[in-house]
C-alpha cells in the first residue's frame, strides 16, 4: 500500500482521524433510485475515518419515508455502536440493506443518531453537489468516493487487515 499524495483541493483519507470524526456539511447530498430522489439534503453529517472515503449520514426529515423501511439484521461498529438497516423500494425495484443508521450511537457519535447512510453502489446514483460519486470497493464499507478524495482506500480485496 502506498499513500497517494493529495493535490490542490484534495483530501487524503490517510489524514482522517482514528477514532473517526463527525462533521457537518452544507454541501448538497442526493440519493436516487428507481427514478425517484430518495434523499436530498444540505444538512448531512460526514464521518471521516482513517483509510476510508467519507460516509454521508442524511437527516431522516430529508429522506422520502415512503421509499424506505426497516429490514432485518444489524451490525456492530467499534466506534458508533449497533447499526440497523433499511430496505429501499420504489415500485417493483427493491434493494435490501441499502442503507443503515444508528438508533442509539455510542458517546461521541450522537450527531448521527437516526441519520441514514446509503451504500452508493446499491443505488442508481448518489451525488455530492453535482458530482456523481463512486462507491468504495467491497461490500462492507459505504464510503463515497469523489475526485477530491485520494487513497488508497480500505475495502478492496486484501485490504481488511490494514
Amino acid at each position: 500500500m502506498r499513500r497517494i499524495e493529495p493535490g490542490p483541493g484534495q483530501e487524503s483519507v490517510w489524514d482522517y482521524p482514528r477514532p473517526p470524526r463527525v462533521e457537518s456539511t452544507s454541501r448538497r447530498v442526493r440519493v436516487l433510485f428507481g427514478g425517484e430522489t430518495i434523499a436530498d439534503t444540505t444538512e448531512a453529517k460526514r464521518v471521516l475515518e482513517t483509510s476510508h472515503p467519507p460516509v454521508y449520514y442524511i437527516p431522516p426529515e430529508d429522506i422520502q419515508a415512503e421509499f424506505v423501511r426497516p429490514t432485518a439484521g444489524s451490525s456492530w461498529c467499534e466506534w458508533k455502536g449497533e447499526a440497523a438497516y433499511l430496505t429501499v423500494q420504489v415500485g417493483g425495484q427493491q434493494v435490501e440493506r441499502a442503507g443503515w443508521y444508528y438508533p442509539e450511537p455510542t458517546p461521541g457519535f450522537e450527531e448521527v443518531r437516526g441519520h441514514v447512510a446509503f451504500y452508493p453502489g446499491r443505488m442508481d446514483a448518489c451525488y455530492i453537489d453535482d458530482e456523481r460519486v463512486a462507491a468504495q470497493e467491497g461490500d462492507f464499507y459505504g464510503g463515497w468516493v469523489t475526485e477530491e478524495i485520494v487513497g488508497p482506500f480500505k475495502g478492496a480485496p486484501e485490504t481488511m487487515g490494514w
